[in-house]
């Protein structure tokens, strides 16, 4: 277990129209919730766009510029965390004619999946480590190949910037330890341990500790589980040693039948912590043990 945590807000998820009318879609929106779950307790804000028209997820760099701008000209301190997930979006034709591809897949280059974090420079960025079938769509796959990964982790560190690394299942652990190999990752390697997500780990406790016993030495972790297990993780993560992650990417509830915002789902986790005798950290402390570069 350990004594002390920092909690970070995945604000906005990046896929279809939301179902709840608190989850954020314009960037002017986007922002408010994270300053919001900033000022409840959470270090780390994580953030993706959505195409204000559709509310469907996009990479559109000017909608996360004018995001980005918001949260940092706001009388808040936070820790930015920029997905990169993206353009790795696979859906293939259907059983009986998979190829050519659905018109509507997303599949770019790994610098095209960056051009965001080149020019906003957050402290953090996301990198999705594994290709794994996404319960989304019955025909959609998404698509982190090794060379793909290998080239936004190179660029990533060039960039000065701290990835978070995305492990949705076991395996991923070992695409973690390949770019560890290959001296792509400085230390302290960061990893946020997604579970709960179909196809890919279950949240149950056996499966959990599995991953954490194959982290690399050193590593600093995060475990969060998408729908009503959310809060229930809050309370679990500090006993693994890992920190917490909520936020409406993930969940949408704050109890039964009771939407949440993302402010509320951050209070709620600071209030299961503080109970539990964990302390939450700040952003500068979360700074230091990361060792984050100032971008800005």
């Amino acid at each position: 277990m350990i004594s002390e945590v920092f909690v970070t807000c995945a604000v906005t998820g990046g896929g279809n129209k939301p179902n709840s009318p608190h989850v954020p879609v314009t960037p002017e929106q986007i922002a408010n919730s994270a300053i919001e779950a900033a000022r409840a307790g959470a270090a780390v804000v994580h953030i993706h766009v959505r195409d204000p028209e559709t509310g469907a997820g996009s990479r559109e760099p000017a909608l996360y510029r004018e995001a980005v701008e918001r949260i940092r000209d706001a009388d808040v301190d936070v820790v930015l965390n920029l997905t990169t997930g993206l353009g790795g979006d696979l859906i293939m034709g259907g059983p009986d004619t998979p190829l050519p591809p659905d018109p509507s897949s997303d599949v770019v280059s790994a610098l095209e999946r960056l051009v965001h974090v080149e020019e906003l420079r957050p402290e953090i960025c996301t990198l999705d480590c594994g290709t794994m079938n996404f319960a989304t769509r019955d025909e959609y796959v998404m698509v982190n190949t090794h060379a793909t990964l290998r080239a936004m982790a190179t660029r990533v560190r060039e960039l000065g910037v701290r990835p978070e690394l995305e492990v949705f299942d076991t395996g991923h652990l070992v695409q973690v330890h390949d770019l560890v190999k290959e001296g792509l990752l400085e230390d302290p390697v960061m990893i946020q341990l997604c579970m709960g997500i179909s196809y890919g780990a279950p949240n149950d406790p056996t499966t959990l500790m599995t991953l954490v016993h194959q982290l690399p030495a050193g590593a600093v972790y995060s475990a969060f589980s998408v729908g009503r297990m959310q809060l229930p993780y809050a309370a679990l993560a500090p006993h693994v040693g890992a920190n917490v992650r909520v936020g409406l990417e993930d969940n949408l509830y704050l109890s039964r039948g009771r939407l949440a915002t993302n402010a509320e789902l951050v209070t709620r986790a600071v209030e299961i912590l503080d109970r539990t005798g964990v302390r939450v950290m700040g952003p500068d402390e979360v700074r230091d043990k990361l060792a984050l570069k100032a971008q800005v």
